[in-house]
């Protein structure tokens, strides 16, 4: 079979996957077990095919490491922040403080769920921006779990769950390290720490606000009109008591410093020596190590925080990571960037729109690590390439991943909190609600880069 049949049945093949996702529901099976499967096929096809490279790593030593193909094939970088924040925020959330962080909110807002609803956006962009947007939808998310649950306002929990989800991408924009394809493509097309910030900040903030805009309306998200209700709220918010789950005042601060720091290290992890560079340790290794620190408190029960760890959402990475990185070797990837190639021979407007929505759409079903990867070299390839252009990619990788709930990291890390929330939300249902999100954000992204930054 030839290079491009093969890789046309690789296309063929994720196409599958993704539309075996969408009826998950109906097939009763767990996201984690579905693309397993697909990485299984993927990968006895690939070495059918022959296509794999060779199954070993060659040392700085000298000396040659036999390794299986796939395990270099996983980011293992996004695996251990995954694992890493999720027992950090599990040990120090049992301190209190996201409880008393949550309550003080919840007061604040007088029980008012749009102002609620506003806060939490809030923090989701800023957090998103300075931490990794998992580590970001980890904390997020568990505050608002308990907010809504004080307020006995759980319908509301989707709607602020999703929302917050799709602000990660969105914050994920607002600075040069804020996420991978920023870095990829901000260093390949040379622009400057604080240029990106400049030039990322009035699209961040405008978005912000248009998607909690539609939020509100969409989801039903209303503030409290009568003076019964809020006089209710005003009642009911009363008799909550920040200080109820703190168990120990040494420990709560303790844990409130260990969170600072953690958040500080995060934020500046690519500057740090030892950790941050090319190569440093990196952030799963900052992650994994706070986890440990807090996870001293309880030593004598560590299989407690163990269990609380979302493993099938450790799986499901895992594997797909696999397949992703076998449609890279099946050259599907390079068909992808090819095809985004040709629209660059269109006039600038056209090109620079049509750069950004085929770039949004290619990494709503791929990694868009790789996948920046790719166009980065495309880019950086041409005579020459005008800015705006470099920021079209730069927003369609990361706005992509708000089409599907395999679009980006933050995003499947909010669907699995919704289901532990035992909130039913199936991967078509995503695509339902988020679609006029992500049209929305790419058509004021569009504007943003052809009318602003051209």
């Amino acid at each position: 079979m030839s290079a491009q049949a093969i890789t046309y049945v690789f296309a063929a093949l994720l196409v599958a996957m993704v539309v075996t996702l969408a009826i998950e529901e109906k097939i009763h099976a767990k996201k984690s077990m579905i693309v397993g499967i697909y990485a299984v096929i993927s990968l006895l096809m690939a070495a059918g095919f022959g296509i794999l490279p060779e199954p070993h790593a060659l040392l700085s030593t000298g000396q040659t490491v036999h390794m299986p193909v796939y395990i270099p094939g996983v980011e293992w970088e996004v695996i251990a922040i995954i694992l890493g924040s999720a027992l950090f925020i599990d040990v120090v959330s049992r301190s209190g403080i996201f409880s008393w962080t949550a309550i003080l909110l919840t007061k604040k807002s007088g029980g008012d769920p749009l102002k609620l609803l506003v806060y939490y956006s809030a923090i989701t962009v800023i957090f998103s921006a300075v931490l990794n947007n998992v580590a970001a939808m980890m904390i997020v998310g568990s505050l608002t779990m308990v907010s809504l649950e004080k307020l006995e306002r759980k319908e509301l929990l989707l709607g602020f769950l999703l929302t917050e989800g799709l602000l990660t991408n969105i914050g994920g924009l607002l600075t040069l390290i804020s996420s991978v394809p920023n870095i990829i493509l901000g260093n390949m097309a040379e622009i400057g720490y604080v240029d990106f910030f400049v030039k990322a900040a009035p699209y961040t903030v405008i978005a912000s606000a248009m998607t909690v805009f539609m939020a509100v309306h969409i989801f039903h998200i209303r503030r409290l009109e009568s003076e019964e209700d809020k006089k209710a709220a005003a009642e009911l918010v009363a008799t909550f008591d920040e200080s109820d789950g703190i168990e120990s005042t040494v420990f709560f601060r303790f844990s409130w410093a260990l969170l600072g720091i953690f958040i500080l290290v995060i934020a500046t992890t690519s500057v740090l020596p030892w950790v941050g560079g090319d190569h440093g340790l990196g952030m799963g290794y900052v992650a994994v190590s706070f986890a440990l620190i807090a996870l001293i408190r309880y030593k004598h029960e560590v299989d407690k925080n163990y269990a609380a760890v979302d493993w099938d959402l450790l799986a499901f990475f895992t594997f797909l990571f696999v397949v992703i990185d076998t449609m890279k070797y099946a050259g599907v990837l390079d068909l992808i960037g090819g095809g985004i190639a040709k629209l660059l021979a269109l006039p600038d407007m056209f090109a620079g729109a049509s750069l950004l929505w085929s770039s949004a759409i290619a990494s709503s079903v791929t990694d868009n690590v790789p996948l920046a990867a790719v166009m980065g070299n495309i880019l950086k390839g041409m005579e020459s390439t005008p800015d705006f252009q470099w920021w079209a990619t730069i927003f369609g990788t990361n706005l992509g991943g708000n089409f599907t709930p395999i679009g980006s990291a933050s995003t499947v890390v909010a669907v699995a909190i919704i289901h532990r929330a035992k909130l039913s939300l199936s991967f078509g249902a995503f695509v339902k609600a988020a679609v006029p999100f992500a049209v929305a954000q790419l058509v004021l992204a569009t504007a943003y880069v052809l009318l602003v930054l051209r």
